[in-house]
């Protein structure tokens, strides 16, 4: 298995969060940027990542569709689709769906690839949801590896909590690219 310099993950970057049930124009606003960004860092040899919100039909039996009961991201709906604008990107990439914000998988299935120099970049949505809470769980899994946040290829649920979780990933060592 190759060892990657960088590994950049693309966290949700899906049709509900853009445009769908859950989409805001902060979402729609970023696309074109995360999409330049994700071609620059493929030109470069970075390794891709793309993670998938993926619930079920019993979404709103789970704690989270109690607290957020708002259906979205059903396997295999429309919804749930990478935005078009980025799935040619993704269809040479790792594909990783996750049944809830921060996929505690994740790290283990990158492990393979990664050395003590490896860099991880994360862009996507939502920083306040899920981009800080996959953030936060490659900081404990590899704590001697930098990781960056694209503050400009990422949306929170409003401006404010995406600032939020931009000082809280500040915090801990996650350096702004």
């Amino acid at each position: 298995m190759t060892k990657a310099k960088r590994i950049v993950l693309v966290i949700d970057m899906q049709n509900d969060f853009i445009t769908g049930a859950l989409g805001t124009p902060e979402a729609q606003a970023i696309l074109p940027t995360v999409t330049a960004r994700i071609e620059a860092e493929r030109a470069a040899g970075a390794m891709l990542v793309f993670t998938r919100d993926t619930h079920h039909g019993d979404y709103l039996t789970t704690l989270e569709g109690k607290l957020l009961p708002v259906p979205h991201c059903e396997e295999g709906s429309e919804g749930w689709a990478i935005a078009p604008e980025l799935t040619p990107l993704a269809e040479d990439a790792l594909i990783v769906d996750k049944p809830t914000f921060g996929c505690v998988a994740l790290p283990e299935l990158l492990r393979p690839y990664v050395e003590p120099e490896t860099e991880f970049l994360l862009m996507g949505l939502c920083t306040d949801i899920c981009v800080v809470s996959n953030a936060l769980l490659l900081r404990a899994y590899f704590p001697g590896n930098r990781i960056f946040i694209a503050p400009d290829c990422c949306a929170g649920v409003t401006p404010e909590s995406h600032c939020a979780a931009l000082t809280t990933m500040k915090m801990c060592q996650i350096e702004q690219a």
